[in-house]
């Protein structure tokens, strides 16, 4: 459990769970929380020969939609934006053939004790 300020913290923890999932997977993380400005990417990881910036949304319960539904067009843009400060500092020796956006939606129901996690690849 993420607890920050001594405060249960579901998007610390849909993080570092987005994290591991990733892991699992075959990719290297290479930066968390990457913050341009006051904008912000959740992790920008290695996928082979693709950079991906990824960003996490994690929800209890289904009140106001579910994790997918709350990422909202202004939050890609935003992605995007800070993508474009990430790449301005990369050093000249990253080479990838391509650069990719994903979301990571993490689904809690605490009430069953379930996660469900959809990890949506190419998001426009």
């Amino acid at each position: 459990m993420a607890v920050v300020g001594g405060r249960y913290n579901p998007g610390t923890m849909g993080e570092q769970i987005a994290a591991c999932y990733l892991i699992l997977k075959g990719y290297r993380i290479i930066e968390r929380n990457f913050r341009s400005g006051h904008l912000e990417i959740d992790l920008v990881v290695h996928d082979g020969d693709c950079l991906v910036f990824v960003e996490v949304k994690t929800r209890r319960g289904n009140s106001f939609g579910g994790a997918i539904a709350a990422v909202v067009p202004r939050k890609i843009s935003n992605m995007r934006r800070a993508a474009r400060g990430f790449l301005d500092r990369l050093p000249g020796t990253f080479m990838f053939r391509e650069i990719r956006f994903d979301l990571i939606a993490i689904d809690i129901d605490a009430r069953n004790d379930t996660m469900v996690l959809r990890h949506v690849k190419g998001i426009p």
